[in-house]
């Protein structure tokens, strides 16, 4: 019979070989020293230990990166907190109900230091319903609002609501915060923050913060809405 050829070892098989070999190196230390790799920073030969050195000093150097920017993070959700828990001390300290909406709009404009903010609400009653904050809401911006389940964050689309601001200052970009007293209830107001600077207000910006605004600003200025059962 015909001997069969024995089919060439592959670098596969090298590799499956070591896996399954690990005491090889401790019998054949002297490989080790032979052994010289391409570093990817100098092009230069390198041995193996020293080219397994430089991918754990990578991985440190990836890990240091990833914790700076944790902390980063954390410094920066600590110091918003601060400003939220600041700007909510001034809602209840308005004893006024009537009130409310100039200092809501003050508060966020001094703490988030926030370029513009602009205040609708409706469904009001009848008390305030010749307010400056009851002006200018059509159903096109009611339906707008009826329709974020969560705030919206992103460039200026020429939303209808941006009449509410000055027209004096420019608004590139958005953050349009419905108001709700829960989420299965509709919207009686919206909130709207804006900014001549296209990147303060991104589509993929987190909105827990802004969410958080919405519900407390909700909260407060309920105490402005129609009693239950009242149309």
């Amino acid at each position: 019979m015909p001997v069969q050829p024995v089919p060439p070892i592959t670098e596969d098989d090298i590799a499956q070989f070591l896996l399954n070999t690990p005491d090889f190196f401790e019998r054949h230390a002297e490989v080790l020293a032979h052994v010289q790799l391409t570093s990817p920073h100098s092009q230069r030969a390198v041995s193996l230990q020293e080219r397994q050195a430089e991918l754990l000093r990578e991985k440190i150097r990836h890990l240091e990166l990833k914790a700076a920017d944790m902390i980063r993070h954390g410094s920066e959700n600590a110091r918003i907190e601060g400003l939220l828990h600041h700007w909510t001390r001034r809602l209840l300290a308005v004893p006024n109900a009537p009130d409310l909406p100039e200092a809501l709009q003050n508060g966020l404009l001094a703490d988030f230091a926030l370029p513009q903010v602009a205040l609708r609400l409706w469904d009001l009653s009848q008390t305030h319903a010749g307010a400056p904050y009851c002006l200018g809401v059509t159903p096109a911006a009611r339906a707008l609002a009826d329709s974020l389940q969560q705030p919206y964050c992103g460039p200026n689309r020429d939303f209808e609501v941006t009449q509410w601001l000055l027209p004096t200052q420019a608004a590139a970009s958005l953050a349009l915060l419905p108001l709700r007293t829960a989420a299965s209830q509709p919207c009686f107001g919206l909130l709207l923050l804006a900014s001549d600077d296209p990147l303060r207000f991104q589509n993929d910006m987190g909105t827990d913060f802004l969410q958080r605004i919405a519900e407390l600003a909700a909260a407060a200025l309920s105490r402005l809405r129609l009693p239950i059962g009242t149309a």
